[in-house]
């Protein structure tokens, strides 16, 4: 595990931000987003840090200059990721495709990047500076703002990183991949992407009439739920947890030959995660706990979105529920079996009764209390994602809140591939999670 670390102090001097706008005339029109987009839940803007060491080959002479001509080239092709949104009736939201542009920063720092050490690592504690912020303003950077910001911070060293926030309306993961593959390819001297983008969010909308056809464990509030520990913003405590071969062969250990088929990677992280999260809130054991797992709706038949160019947000996040007590108190296996409950819901019947409830309840958030969500990118290609001077040391969402974590992929010290995950506890649960990994890891 690492805990953040504000021991280091240095300076990051931003220039004045700027907009990107694309390199060419493109369509001025309004687009509708999906209901899928259109979730109270995914009105919030997601970071993205990359950290790349300095050039061995000396090709980045000028990074900054390099990644915003870039973003200009691959404006022409997304370009309704350089509009504004704006709401409708029943707060539906639309995108203004009016060329207006992308939040860009350039900025230097005046410490090496090698002196940031496990920092840049999650839980990132220089986020604030290496990251632009789209806007102050009332909507918190989702209406009226740049859909996107980047920074480009230099280090003395010739090191530099790249932070991104985006808002999660606009795009899912896959989405944000598929759009900064595009950037790589443009300034490696392509012509177009290689992947052209497809919008057609229409097919991720309610039904006519919209009808709710399925249990939807993550929006509805349960009958016995009581009241949670709900600790002040400025209690929690955001740390990591990194999962490489030892700890998962531990957390098998606890679960073969119980459980058939063997569990994933994903089934076992998920599953130690919230029982030990679980027990070190300490909830009534009475209290109904909720798992959602953040499932890629892209393959599923039925639903027909173009495989490969469809950057919109394209999943779901079903959930399984127990009571505390009982998951406090059983095997693993029986978190393991909560997580693949939580999975096996999705279906086309799934998805399209989401999108319907989104509708018919006003774009409703997902439930908070005692819930805890988990969304797995360590397939995305963050940390190999390559601008044409080398594979990012960290690549990755550095941060979580106090209901979603997300999975990243890194090394350890020995180079194993390893799982690193995020979370946000409240401090006084802090230490019992810690102890009760100990346990999970022998």
């Amino acid at each position: 595990m690492a805990q953040s670390n504000n021991t280091l102090i240095f300076n990051v001097k931003r220039s004045e931000p700027e907009l990107v706008v694309p390199e060419k005339p493109t369509p001025h029109e309004i687009k509708y987003l999906s209901d899928i987009d259109d979730q109270e839940g995914l009105r919030f803007l997601v970071p993205i840090m990359f950290f790349y060491p300095p050039s061995v080959h000396g090709k980045c002479i000028e990074p900054v200059k390099i990644i915003r001509e870039g973003l200009a080239k691959a404006l022409v092709y997304y370009y309704p990721l350089a509009g504004r949104l704006f709401e409708g009736p029943n707060r539906k939201l639309m995108v203004n495709c009016n060329g207006e542009g992308v939040l860009f920063v350039e900025a230097d720092a005046n410490v090496k990047l090698e002196e940031l050490g496990d920092g840049i690592l999650p839980p990132c504690p220089y986020m604030e500076k290496l990251l632009c912020k789209v806007s102050d303003s009332d909507s918190g950077g989702i209406l009226g703002c740049s859909l996107f910001s980047f920074q480009v911070t230099r280090f003395i060293c010739g090191g530099l990183s790249l932070g991104i926030l985006f808002n999660h309306t606009m795009v899912d993961g896959h989405g944000l991949m598929l759009f900064l593959n595009a950037i790589r390819e443009l300034v490696n001297g392509e012509s177009a992407p290689s992947i052209p983008p497809v919008w057609q969010r229409e097919l991720l909308s309610a039904r006519s009439p919209p009808r709710i056809t399925c249990s939807h464990k993550e929006f509805d509030i349960l009958s016995n739920n009581k009241l949670a520990t709900n600790p002040r913003d400025d209690d929690f405590i955001l740390t990591s947890v990194f999962f490489g071969p030892k700890e998962i062969q531990s957390l098998r250990n606890q679960v073969q030959p119980n459980q058939i088929p063997s569990p994933s990677r994903f089934d076992l992280i998920t599953a130690c995660l919230l029982k030990c999260r679980t027990i070190a809130l300490e909830p009534n054991p009475s209290e109904l706990i909720r798992i959602s797992v953040v499932t890629n709706a892209r393959h599923k038949k039925g639903i027909n979105l173009p495989l490969s160019g469809y950057y919109g947000n394209a999943f779901v996040y079903p959930a399984e529920v127990s009571t505390a007590g009982i998951l406090c108190a059983s095997p693993l296996a029986y978190a393991v079996d909560l997580v693949r409950r939580a999975k096996l819901q999705l279906s086309e019947e799934y998805i399209r009764s989401v999108a319907d409830l989104m509708v018919k309840r006003g774009r409703t958030k997902y439930v908070t209390r005692w819930n805890y969500i988990v969304s797995d990118i360590t397939r995305l290609g963050f940390d190999e994602f390559d601008l044409g001077w080398g594979k990012p040391l960290y690549g990755g969402v550095p941060s979580a809140t106090p209901v979603i974590s997300f999975y990243t992929s890194s090394k350890n010290a020995e180079g194993e591939d390893v799982v690193v995950v995020s979370i946000c506890l409240p401090s006084f649960a802090l230490e019992k999670f810690q102890s009760e990994l100990k346990k999970m890891f022998g």
